[in-house]
C-alpha cells in the first residue's frame, strides 16, 4: 500500500508490525451500562496498554478522558455505532458519531457495528457504506463489527453465514471485520479462506471455552487476532489477561491446547 494517511494508522493498528491484532472493546456502559468506575477506567485502559493490546475501542465521549500518554503505544479506534439493551430493537444499531469527530480525537481507526439479520438491516448497511466513504476522504481505517443476529438467523455459527458476513464488510468497504466464530471450530478457516480482509474473532463470551483455549484455536484458524472486552475487564487481572493474549496472538501460535494458566481457567 502507497504512503498515505490510512497506511500509516493501518501499521498503528499493528503494534508489533506483524499484521495480527488484539482489539479491547470497552463500548459496553452504551449498551449495558457502567463496568468500572469512573476513576478505574483510566487504570483499566493503563493495564490493557501496558499488557500489550495493539488497540482500545470506545465512544467518542469516553475517548476524551483517556490521558494521551496511555496512547502512545495503543491505538485508539473510536466505535461509530449504538444501541442500548433497553431498546424495543436492540439489534438496531444506530449511528451517533462520525469520521470527522475521530479525526479530531486523533483516532488510528474508527468501527461500525452491523447486524445482518435485524429488521433495520438495510439503514445499517446503509451507515456502514456511507461511513466507508467517509473514511476513504480523511484517510481512517474502518473495522466492520458484523454479525449474524436477528430473528431470522437461526444459526449465528453456521460457516456460510459468518463467510456471508465477512464478504458485506469487504464490499461495502471495510478494512478489518470482526465478527463470531463459526461453529464447527475447524471450519473458521474456510471463513478466513473467503475473507478478502483480515478477520478478527469477537470474544467468545458465550462459547464455554477457557479464554486462552478459544484464542489459540481462532489463530490456528488462520484469524489475524481477537477482540476481547468483557472478558478482559470483567476478569481479575486485565493487564494479566491482555498480556496472555497478546502473547498468543503475536507470538507463538500454540498448535495443542496448552495448559491454562490458572487465573484464566476460569475466565467465561
Amino acid at each position: 500500500m502507497p504512503l498515505s494517511g490510512k497506511a500509516l494508522r493501518l501499521a498503528r493498528l499493528s503494534r508489533r508490525g506483524d499484521g495480527r491484532y488484539l482489539f479491547v472493546p470497552l463500548d459496553h456502559s452504551v449498551s449495558d451500562g457502567p463496568f468500572v468506575s469512573g476513576a478505574g477506567f483510566r487504570e483499566l485502559v493503563r493495564g490493557i496498554s501496558e499488557g500489550g493490546a495493539d488497540a482500545v475501542v470506545v465512544h467518542k465521549g469516553r475517548a476524551r478522558m483517556i490521558p494521551p500518554g496511555l496512547l502512545t503505544r495503543t491505538a485508539l479506534v473510536v466505535h461509530l455505532s449504538a444501541s442500548t439493551a433497553h431498546a424495543p430493537d436492540v439489534d438496531a444499531k444506530v449511528l451517533v458519531g462520525d469520521v470527522e469527530d475521530a479525526v479530531r480525537i486523533g483516532a488510528d481507526a474508527v468501527s461500525v457495528h452491523v447486524n445482518i439479520g435485524s429488521p433495520t438491516e438495510a439503514d445499517q448497511l446503509a451507515d456502514l457504506g456511507a461511513v466507508a466513504s467517509a473514511c476513504d476522504r480523511w484517510g481512517m481505517p474502518l473495522l466492520a463489527m458484523i454479525y449474524p443476529r436477528g430473528p431470522r438467523v437461526e444459526d449465528p455459527g453456521q460457516p456460510e453465514l459468518v463467510s456471508h458476513v465477512t464478504s458485506i464488510a469487504a464490499d461495502l468497504g471495510a478494512d478489518l471485520v470482526k465478527t463470531v466464530f463459526a461453529s464447527p471450530t475447524p471450519r473458521m478457516s474456510e471463513v478466513v479462506a473467503n475473507s478478502p480482509l483480515p478477520v478478527l474473532v469477537a470474544g467468545g463470551g458465550g462459547s464455554g471455552r477457557p479464554l486462552h483455549q478459544f484464542a489459540s484455536s481462532a489463530l490456528a484458524a488462520g484469524c489475524s487476532g481477537l477482540a476481547v472486552g468483557r472478558r478482559v475487564f470483567a476478569g481479575p487481572s486485565p493487564r494479566q489477561t491482555v498480556r496472555e493474549l497478546a502473547e498468543i496472538v503475536h507470538g507463538r501460535v500454540l498448535a495443542t491446547e496448552p495448559t491454562p494458566p490458572s487465573h484464566m481457567a476460569g475466565v467465561l
